[in-house]
């Protein structure tokens, strides 16, 4: 079982140029922390076994559930049912900063990935699977 870990989350996301890192992992639930370039995206997915919740600290942009989408801002949180297609675009100047939560855990434990493309990769590869239950 992981150890309990406090972060001061805003400061952490801040502090990170990476396109997403995984920063504790648990049994059911998993913290990860994503820099979106200016003119970026995650790029549309589905994670058919995990709920998502995403809150951004930083910049603007948007967010496409399904066939909905809406702004984003610094302290807004978005819930992203499992089976839902959505994706996060930066629209502003500056990158978009968030964290996500996912429930159970999407990636592999203490993954990082600088680039989109890096975790594509990583992803293609088998690299970036979660950990086992």
């Amino acid at each position: 079982m992981p150890d309990p870990k406090l972060f001061t989350i805003a400061t952490v996301a801040e502090g990170s140029a990476d396109f997403r890192r995984v920063l504790w992992t648990g049994p059911h639930t998993q913290l990860v922390i994503m820099t979106i370039p200016a003119g970026g995206e995650i790029g549309e997915e589905v994670h058919e076994d995990s709920d998502q919740i995403l809150t951004f600290v930083s910049g603007t942009g948007e967010t496409v559930l399904g066939e909905e989408t809406q702004p984003v801002e610094q302290g807004d949180l978005v819930a992203v049912p499992a089976g839902t297609s959505h994706n996060v675009r930066n629209t502003g100047v500056n990158p978009l900063v968030l964290y996500t939560v996912y429930g159970p855990p999407d990636h592999a434990d203490g993954a990082v990935h600088r680039t989109k493309e890096e975790a594509e990769a990583a992803e293609a590869s088998g690299e970036d699977e979660p950990p086992s239950a």
